[in-house]
This record gives structure tokens, sequence and C-alpha cells, in this order.
């Protein structure tokens, strides 16, 4: 996955993540690339510093859709902070998943990796898992085509 600074013609900035580079040029050429602002699909990516995280907390974006939903023009930009009444429904909506993963699915720990290779091989038999794992590892189960995504929060249940 990689993550693009990108400016419209009304010079608007947002952010956004592609599968690759080869994704980004075909959305674009497709027009469906368009900043969340103005809807504009006249769309380049800008200068933008990498973002370096430790692999503990690192995430992995699920795969871009085929067909993108189209851009919600009444979207905030993603430079300003939302309001305090959004950033509470925000934060409650992130403790009911939580809560959700918590109760209905079952922490490997850093055997996550491994636990969602077999599922997917037919080694293991298929359960909800949560789990954490290296950014590379994580990448190469996306690259194998494992269904694997990042998870808004980091896990209560830490392995020392």
């Amino acid at each position: 996955m990689i993550r693009y600074a990108l400016k419209c013609d009304q010079n608007h900035g947002f952010e956004s993540w592609f599968q690759n580079a080869d994704a980004f040029d075909a959305l674009k050429a497709a027009g469906h690339v368009a900043c969340p602002d103005c809807g504009s699909t006249n769309v380049e990516k800008t200068l933008m510093a990498p973002k370096v995280r430790p692999a503990r907390s690192a995430a992995v974006k699920p795969e871009v859709p085929k067909t993108p939903p189209a851009p919600a023009p009444s979207a905030p930009s993603p430079h300003v902070a939302p309001p305090p009444e959004v950033q509470a429904e925000i934060e409650a909506e992130i403790a009911k998943l939580r809560a959700k993963v918590e109760a209905e699915s079952d922490y490997v720990g850093e055997d996550f990796a491994q636990e969602a290779r077999a599922m997917h091989l037919g080694e293991a038999p298929e359960r909800a898992i949560y789990g954490e794992t290296k950014l590379e590892d994580a990448k190469e189960l996306i690259e194998d085509g494992v269904p694997v995504m990042p998870l808004p929060f980091t896990p209560t249940r830490k392995v020392n």
C-alpha cells in the first residue's frame, strides 16, 4: 500500500491510499480519484514526507476496491480536526467496534500473521481473529490474497 498527498486544480489538499503506483494511475485515468472538498477529478500528486512508525503500531490498509465509491463532497478535509461532538461520536463508534471485536474474535497476539496464513491455506479452522504483526508480514499477507485489515485501535491484551 502507498499513501499519496494529492491536490486538485482548486488547490484543495488531501491524502489517499492506493494499492501501488500503477493503481493510482489507473484510477486517475478512469476518473475515480476525486477531491473530497469539491469533487474535481483534476488531481495531481504533491510532495510528501514518509511517515515512519514502529512495526508494532503499524497498520495495513485494505486494498482499493475495484469500483471506488463516489467522493463525498461534504467530507471534511483530513487536515482539519473534526468538531468535538464529531470526535466524541467517532471515539464512541471505535469503542463499540473494539468491544465487538474483543467479544467475537480470538486474540492471537504476535502470532497473527501465522494464524491468518494457516486459516487461508486450510491448515487451521477458520475463525475471527485479531492480533499484531510486523508491517512486512502484513504486506506479504495482502500480496498472497489473505483477507486482513487494520483495526483503528491497539488491542488491550498485549503480549509482553
